[in-house]
């Protein structure tokens, strides 16, 4: 496992002026509090990070997936910002594990996954929004399926977890269940959460895929599932913890997304 990066001031972690034996320790004991302990060293991970308009919240959700306890990569795709989030991404550049690639305009969520998918060089890739309502700390639940050799895709379900989960609109919940059991009947799948955004693959899987992504907003969750099950990958579900924010800290899907999402289910059931 390849140690936390020394003197960048928005790392985190223990206090400076430790030992690397202290330092070692420090990561060692984190990993086990997370799960982690059997994480091989030598897998690299790529966290992509698609951003849209998120100054609140870049600066938190880049320290906790850099604080993480697993030996990353971290490409971020600034879709095109309007507020400051690009002033803020400035301060990342130097990051020995963060990558910040540029879209000119604003594109949508598909189109950044895209952009970051043809860079990542891990042996894992973790879908990871950067508006706080998914934590990094689930890591080990998405990769460990994967490392153990029992998964090639691993789905964060909001509604299975026994973790906190906040409790919001009710009408986005209907949706959601409508929209999963849809594209289940037209998958033969059994998930509990086809719009969940935290979604880890192995970069196989990606590979295969990616240059068969078309959708630029977020249909793309649909579209992954599809082409997924399509190839026979096989896909888990595991319980995450859920922090949903409301329209006025920032949340953007809206009725629009749910009807794309229904255009998505049917379209690439019959086409890839």
């Amino acid at each position: 496992m390849m140690r936390a990066e020394e003197g960048c001031p928005l790392c985190g972690g223990p206090a400076s002026g430790e030992t690397a034996e202290e330092r070692q320790a420090w990561l060692t004991a984190l990993r086990r509090r997370l799960g982690i302990a059997r994480l091989p060293p030598d897998i690299l991970v790529s966290v992509v990070v698609p951003v849209y308009n998120e100054e609140a919240t870049i600066d938190e959700i880049l320290r906790r997936i850099t604080d993480s306890p697993v030996n990353k990569e971290v490409l971020v795709v600034n879709d095109g910002s309007n507020d400051g989030t690009s002033t803020k991404l400035q301060h990342w550049k130097d990051h020995p594990r963060v990558r910040v690639l540029e879209h000119p305009r604003n594109r949508g969520k598909g189109a950044a996954l895209r952009t970051a998918f043809a860079e990542v060089r891990g042996d894992v890739v973790i879908i990871q929004d950067a508006d706080l309502e998914y934590d990094p700390s689930e890591y080990s639940a998405l990769l460990q399926p994967i490392v153990d050799g029992e998964a090639d895709v691993v789905y964060g379900s909001r509604f299975v977890s026994q973790g906190p989960h906040r409790v919001l609109y009710f009408w986005h919940y209907v949706a959601n269940r409508f929209i999963t059991t849809l594209s289940n009947m037209f998958t033969d799948l059994n998930l509990t959460d086809v719009e969940t955004c935290h979604k880890a693959f192995r970069r196989e899987v990606i590979e295969a895929i990616r240059g068969t992504l078309k959708e630029n907003r977020f249909g793309i969750e649909i579209e992954l599932t599809a082409k997924v099950a399509k190839r026979g990958y096989r896909i888990f579900e595991t319980g995450v913890r859920y922090y949903g924010r409301t329209y006025q800290q920032g949340k953007k899907i809206g009725f629009r997304d749910a009807l794309q999402a229904l255009w998505c289910i049917v379209r690439y059931r019959f086409r890839d």
